[in-house]
């Protein structure tokens, strides 16, 4: 796995072995980023949640980013993230959060320009969680929210305030692009 485009392009990313962690392969990452060029406003602030071994965010730093954060669970992802961050000499833009998503939610204070989530597909609650996000603080009127998914998971078209604007698939893989609900 490697960095796909920009400052740290071709630069090796690890990630954890032995975990329940599937890496966003370099196909679906460049997918999401080539959407992103046409769709987000801003990439001073990007959040990533569920970030395994922060590909996504990492992606996003080299692809011009002010900061980013990373919300992971797993210590050893953490880890990993934090060396990832090293490697790439990008960690000077990035805090790395070792916590559950739904407590950094409560304490993270900020609205981002882009919300990367890459949920475990197994995970049932996905929709839980992007209702949550996007009734947070962390969602202003010009935030961009991409999550992955399995194919096998349809996902809602919209989870007030938030509504679908576009969805891809990739493989086994499928990306959904949200944004808030402008109302006149």
């Amino acid at each position: 796995m490697r960095v796909i485009a920009g400052e740290a392009k071709g630069h090796h990313l690890k990630f954890p072995k032995g975990t329940k962690t599937r890496p966003a392969t370099d196909l679906v990452r460049g997918a999401i980023f080539s959407m992103l060029a046409n769709i987000a406003e801003s990439w001073d602030e990007v959040l990533d949640l569920f970030s395994g071994s922060g590909a996504l965010g990492i992606e996003a730093l080299s692809r011009g980013a002010g900061w980013v954060d990373f919300v992971e669970l797993e210590p050893r992802c953490c880890g990993i993230i934090k060396e990832n961050l090293d490697n790439t000499k990008l960690a000077s833009q990035a805090k790395v959060y070792c916590c559950n998503v739904v407590k950094a939610i409560s304490f993270l204070n900020k609205e981002y320009d882009i919300i990367l989530m890459d949920p475990p597909y197994t995970n049932r609650k996905i929709g839980d969680f992007i209702s949550q996000v996007a009734n947070s603080r962390l969602v202003g009127d010009k935030t961009t929210i991409v999550i992955t998914h399995s194919p096998h998971l349809t996902l809602s078209q919209s989870y007030e305030p938030i509504t679908m604007i576009k969805e891809h698939r990739h493989g086994d893989s499928c990306i959904s692009i949200y944004r808030k609900e402008i109302r006149p």
